[in-house]
């Protein structure tokens, strides 16, 4: 009498699902891999409102001016001539998504006083192709606006 042993491994149907899932799971994830040129820049201009506001807030507590300036590879908070270097929130910093170049309304040294009212700033922030705004208005609200 012969004695029926249940089935060992895998039909090849069950294995070409599986490389079938496998296929579909990679193929998802790589396509969520590919990085959006925009991002870095919102990411940049979102940093950069929330450091305005904190510098705005600096000035404003201890009463001496900061100026902001920036160049292709990143930004810096200057108080006296000299970049807050010791500062944890008002370090200088890298672009994410450089180069950027910042074109400035009004087209001056961008200077935080300690003023509760100020002059309306844009800065805008052009990375290739892409470009985002960072608005300050009058009373000192900080905005991100896509152009």
């Amino acid at each position: 009498m012969q004695r029926s042993h249940p089935q060992q491994g895998f039909t090849l149907i069950e294995l070409m699902v599986v490389l079938v899932i496998v296929g579909i799971a990679s193929a998802a994830i790589s396509l969520n891999i590919r990085p959006d040129p925009a991002r870095a820049l919102r990411e940049d201009a979102e940093r950069l409102a929330q450091l305005l506001l904190v510098a705005q807030s600096e000035v404003q507590a201890d009463g001496r001016a900061l100026l902001w300036q920036a160049d292709r590879d990143g930004y810096r908070f200057v108080r006296a001539g000299a970049a807050l270097d010791g500062d944890p929130l008002l370090r200088p910093r890298p672009w994410q998504a450089a180069p950027v170049t910042v074109q400035r309304t009004p087209q001056r040294a961008v200077r935080i006083d300690p003023e509760w009212i100020g002059e309306p700033l844009t800065l805008r922030l052009v990375s290739g192709q892409q470009q985002i705004e960072v608005r300050r208005d009058a009373a000192g609200r900080v905005e991100v606006h896509q152009p």
